[in-house]
């Protein structure tokens, strides 16, 4: 990893389009995350209150660091349409070098480190 940063994979489904996009650019924006992918429409098929349900949605898939998972969540539930929003990451444990070196310096900078 880039000078011990652990870096990390968020996930979230949406309803729209227009909802990944708001969640994509402000997490952006605010150097929460590097980038976020958004694919879609995509189906997802999920068991909610006993019944099994089928939806169109929009997967995001954001690039982050692990130290900023609370601070993305919470920018994710404030925007976010759903009632339990899907919010999980996962570890990247590789990438080549040049790609880990321009996420960690997309990011906001660690505390105490002024760039």
């Amino acid at each position: 990893m880039v000078n011990g940063m652990e870096f990390i994979q968020v996930m979230t489904t949406v309803e729209t389009d227009e909802e990944a996009r708001g969640i994509a650019r402000e997490l952006v924006e605010k150097e929460l995350a590097a980038c976020v992918q958004i694919m879609g429409p995509i189906e997802s098929v999920y068991r909610w209150r006993g019944a099994v349900e089928t939806a169109a949605e929009y997967l995001c898939l954001i690039k982050t660091r692990r130290d900023f998972f609370p601070r993305v969540e919470s920018a994710i539930r404030e925007r976010h349409s759903y009632e339990t929003p899907e919010i999980i990451a996962v570890p990247i444990v590789e990438g080549s070098a040049a790609y880990l070196a321009w996420l960690a310096g997309a990011l906001s900078a660690p505390p105490g480190i002024h760039r």
